[in-house]
């Protein structure tokens, strides 16, 4: 069986578990603190980065959140997530790397780095003004996904796909961290309710982190 090496808050490890989840492809899950360095973690992955697929009896290492999911799209034909025609794939691939590279640049990190890295390796306050800059570009995200929702009966057109998993995993960290705010979204907000009424996301909603508890409303299904 796959061993997921993952850190719980880790946007790309929850891509990944929601793609496993949809393919229906068994796993078990490894946790890696990314402030410990672990040699043998290391081993795996010298970049140091989760999230990494191992599977110690065929001596199979996988890193990189995008090459691992592309590798699962290749080996494992139930319920493709990049599907369509060239420019459909293309599509599906220019959204995993908005929200993947600008997403995470511009609201992931700075969310995790202040809300949990401060709180649980640093121990210091959170940076109002770096939270309230977060905010507003979180905003600007968020209306780029109405505009999406309007438009699309997915993100990235007529099927669920990558797109819609990549983003979805994003925003379950910052909702994780209590650090958006859905007003004047309602369309990104309904999509995202859609997203995690989904069974591949049960396993998000129930993961909890030490000393890290979610808002009550982050396991709702009706907010």
């Amino acid at each position: 069986m796959w061993q997921l090496h993952q850190f719980p808050l880790c946007p790309f490890s929850r891509k990944l578990r929601l793609l496993l989840g949809e393919k229906s492809v068994a796993y078990e899950l490894v946790r890696e603190n990314p402030w410990d360095g672990r040699d043998a973690f290391w081993q795996l992955n010298p970049a140091g980065k989760t999230p990494v697929l191992h599977d110690p009896a065929r001596r199979v290492t996988l890193c990189d959140s995008q090459a691992i999911c592309e590798f699962m799209e290749e080996t494992v034909e139930r319920n493709p997530m990049i599907s369509g025609n060239a420019m459909q794939r293309a599509e599906i691939r220019r959204l995993v790397a908005l929200f993947d590279e600008n997403f995470y640049a511009d609201v992931t990190e700075p969310a995790l780095h202040e809300k949990m890295k401060k709180r649980i390796i640093t121990r210091q306050p959170p940076d109002g003004q770096v939270l309230r800059q977060m905010g507003r570009m979180l905003h600007g995200h968020l209306d780029y996904i109405d505009w999406l929702v309007d438009t699309r009966q997915w993100l990235a057109g007529p099927q669920l796909s990558l797109a819609d998993l990549t983003c979805a995993a994003h925003l379950s960290v910052v909702d994780y961290l209590g650090a958006v705010d859905w007003r004047g979204h309602e369309q990104a907000q309904g999509w995202y309710m859609v997203m995690k009424s989904r069974p591949s996301f049960r396993p998000l909603l129930s993961e909890k982190m030490d000393g890290l508890p979610p808002p009550r409303e982050y396991a709702s299904l009706d907010l």
